[in-house]
């Protein structure tokens, strides 16, 4: 006869998970010494708000969003909420495979004797482990009104779309993307010391050292842990294949969609991450990865909800977007991907152009904006903001400084369009020069990203 997990097994595990229980209310050093992420302060408004909704904390692997979690109940302990109060558990755990989440709680509450009308913390990680469990977590916060619920996950894709589906005024969904190129030098101690600040204006101190941490970040910056361990930055082919894009592509999506083929949609990812940030079409990609067309719009759909990729459609000259759009671009959501994939790249790489253009993007993907493209018959623009009234060319280049002529489509689109903010990056260069009555801004495209990081985490 086979023996069921017992109670008090269970209950050890509790235990285990949560060592503030037994420890005068301290979760482990090494969360606590870990740097926060900038949107930390963000997240934990949200753990403090006393509204009826879960926070439902998804995004990449990878990106510290259990540290994130534990740093959040680090914050709290250290306020005065009684360590008895605050529940941990990873739906990862073996242990806990198929147990519904209210018998968790129910047994969290058995535990310490909490009534329905307290006001207690439960964590659930790694949420997606357990089937249906938006109508869980959506029951719990119609049951238990003074709790607050936070759940985690990595299969992104899953946890965006269900979250939107069946968590309508329940769930508030709180995106962590990969490490921004502002949050990446402060992890390594490096801001000050590059960048000066005054207001909203930003100034370069070192231009050649902030593009070699640029170059860095290219390569390995966008995850944490790599950015703080020399064996990961060493070996970040292995560090982000394996443990990121191939956990991903061989294991969640599959799982989560029922695919069958997974090498398909890996020759699928691969394309794409060679391309990232040119203008492709779904008949070039059916050709070069040898999957159908049809196949591949599935594809993109859960590459793009899983937060691997960024698909960004075409607007024309009069920045009107196309209604039978044959051609988009495809950006990867960080350059280290193509780095892992590919092999890591140096100053002068042909690649140097898309990736910077990637790293770019990159800078914007936690906000809902209308990004978009330019291309008509004799010109395109890097990036259009239409929310923002902005366009940005992307130059790992000071050539462009010099030659007029490389900017005729920009400023035909800035004037076209009465732009109000542009930007044309570029390697070294920060300047700012009327050119055919046009005032244009050239920042070194390091600088560029550092600024856009920054901005939108302020703003």
């Amino acid at each position: 006869m086979l023996k069921t997990i017992s109670k008090k097994e269970i209950e050890k595990r509790l235990f285990f998970d949560n060592p503030w229980w037994k420890n005068n209310g301290y979760i482990d050093k090494c969360y606590q010494d870990f740097p926060k992420r900038a949107y930390f302060s963000s997240f934990y408004k949200l753990v403090q708000q006393d509204i009826n909704r879960a926070i439902v904390l998804m995004g990449p692997r990878r990106v510290g969003k259990t540290v994130m979690a534990f740093q959040a109940i680090d914050a709290l302990l250290t306020e005065g909420i009684s360590p008895y109060n605050v529940l941990y558990i990873s739906l990862e755990t073996p242990l806990y495979t198929g147990m519904a989440l209210e018998k968790i709680v129910n047994m969290f509450q058995d535990i310490h004797q909490h009534s329905r009308q307290e006001k207690l913390f439960i964590i659930f990680d790694e949420i997606q482990y357990l089937p249906k469990w938006e109508i869980h977590l959506k029951s719990l916060v119609d049951s238990y009104s003074t709790y607050q619920f936070i759940a985690t996950g990595s299969a992104a894709a899953a946890l965006k779309l269900k979250s939107k589906e069946s968590g309508a005024g329940r769930f508030t969904d709180f995106l962590l993307p990969p490490l921004t190129f502002s949050e990446y030098l402060a992890f390594i101690k490096k801001e000050d010391t590059l960048i000066t600040t005054d207001g909203e204006i930003f100034s370069v101190i070192d231009i050649e050292a902030l593009n070699a941490e640029f170059i860095n970040y290219l390569n390995y910056g966008g995850y944490p842990e790599a950015v703080l361990s020399i064996t990961a930055q060493k070996d970040s082919a292995r560090y982000i294949k394996s443990d990121i894009i191939d956990k991903v592509l061989l294991r969640d999506l599959p799982s989560i969609y029922g695919i069958a083929d997974v090498q398909e949609l890996n020759a699928l990812f691969t394309t794409i991450a060679y391309n990232t940030g040119n203008e492709i079409s779904l008949e070039s990609l059916s050709q070069s990865s040898g999957v159908s067309k049809s196949t591949i719009k599935k594809y993109l759909t859960y590459l793009e909800a899983a937060f691997l990729i960024k698909t960004v459609h075409r607007v024309d000259v009069n920045a009107k977007t196309f209604k039978r759009a044959t051609r988009f671009k495809v950006y990867l959501t960080n350059p280290s991907m193509r780095a892992a994939l590919f092999g890591t790249i140096e100053e002068g790489d042909e690649a140097m152009g898309s990736l910077v253009e990637t790293a770019i993007f990159s800078q914007w993907l936690h906000i809902d904006n209308r990004l978009h493209y330019a291309r008509w018959s004799d010109g395109e623009v890097d990036i259009v903001n239409t929310l923002n009234n902005e366009c940005v060319e992307i130059k790992w280049s000071d050539l462009v400084v010099k030659d007029a002529r490389k900017l005729k489509s920009f400023i035909q689109y800035i004037k076209q369009n009465k732009i109000l903010n542009n930007t044309v990056t570029t390697k070294t260069i920060s300047q700012e020069r009327i050119i055919n009555d046009t005032l244009i801004e050239f920042l070194p495209s390091a600088l560029y990203a550092y600024k856009l990081g920054k901005n939108i985490l302020k703003h």
